[in-house]
């Protein structure tokens, strides 16, 4: 039971990055492919009705988090405590900034909301990647469970290079999803930063990966997961050189969820690595609550999460048009 709520905060996680992933791609994007006021606004309809949904997927991670692995959540939260501190207000800022920023006229009051999306949606995809990696790569944890080390602890060059790693792939997801759902100078402009940035996020998928090998997984040979993750990347520019953005979307979607599986897969059993001695790594065992807790979540997680799925299933399918006039009208 204890794996498979291991795997269920995994997939969510990766849901998250996935779905929230071209939000940041889009928020952090929106200033240099909408250049006027009107092509902004433009740019962020196509986010518009989906963004805070794509969220239930992170608030629904940390909530399983502290229910199923008790252990493992007052580790974390507390270590990463002013990392936590730092996404939260990110996503506060990032949501108040794309319900705000139409609020008034004024050129400043947008300029001011349009700087606050921007700078949330850059460091919120480069944290959350740390956070993760730092799983993986170990703190340091004492025989207690506490962390007892300092900020700087949290900040290895490997899990720097992750974060960048997450915050490359989401402005690339990001810059495909507008290829997606512009047209015409919108869809151009996108279309040049789909160019820019996948390279740059191959490039940096693949050194996380091979990293992340070395330093969380085992074994010579890469596992099933992160060759996926690679083929994935690889696809994903190659399909955007010719052009096929609907599935080079589908290429970078996995990509990302690739990449947090990969670091979930090489860390289990571990939840938890320390770096003092590996007597005192958290592992889904030592920090997972009763086995009883865990069968009433699991008829509880059978019961509604086909239910978010398909109301999230049906929510993209109804606004699944591209977004073609500057007022955000759609039409097929």
């Amino acid at each position: 039971m204890t794996t498979f709520w291991f795997i269920v905060i995994a997939v969510l996680w990766a849901g998250f990055m996935v779905l929230e992933g071209f939000d940041f791609g889009v928020g952090a994007l929106h200033g240099i492919v909408g250049r006027s006021d009107a092509g902004r606004r433009q740019v962020m309809t196509t986010i518009a009705p989906v963004w805070d949904g794509n969220e239930v997927w992170l608030i629904t991670a940390v909530a399983v988090t502290f229910a199923a692995f008790p252990g493992w959540y007052a580790t974390a939260f507390s270590g990463l405590y002013l990392a936590t501190v730092l996404i939260l207000i990110g996503l506060i800022l990032r949501g108040v900034a794309i319900e705000f920023r139409h609020k008034r006229e004024s050129v400043r009051w947008r300029r001011l909301w349009s700087v606050a999306l921007i700078g949330s949606s850059l460091m919120l995809p480069l944290l959350i990647g740390i956070a993760l990696a730092d799983f993986g790569y170990g703190l340091p944890i004492d025989a207690n469970q506490e962390f007892v080390g300092s900020f700087w602890d949290l900040l290895p060059f490997y899990s720097v290079v992750t974060g960048f790693s997450f915050l490359a792939m989401t402005l690339f997801h990001g810059a495909v999803f507008l290829s997606l759902k512009t047209e015409e100078e919108l869809h151009a402009r996108a279309v040049r930063l789909v160019r820019v940035f996948g390279p740059v996020a191959a490039v940096l998928v693949f050194v996380m990966l091979i990293w992340t090998h070395v330093v969380v997984g085992s074994g010579f040979l890469l596992s099933v997961v992160e060759l996926a993750t690679l083929v994935a990347v690889l696809a994903a520019v190659w399909l955007m050189m010719v052009k096929s953005w609907g599935w080079a979307f589908i290429a970078t979607a996995i990509t990302i969820a690739g990449m947090v599986l990969s670091i979930f897969s090489d860390l289990y059993p571990n939840v938890m690595v320390s770096s003092l001695d590996a007597a005192n790594n958290l592992t889904v065992h030592n920090t997972s609550s009763a086995p009883y807790s865990l069968k009433i979540m699991t008829v509880v997680l059978v019961v509604l999460f086909p239910v978010v799925l398909i109301y999230q299933s049906w929510a993209y399918r109804v606004f699944r048009r591209r977004v073609s006039t500057e007022q955000g009208v759609t039409r097929p």
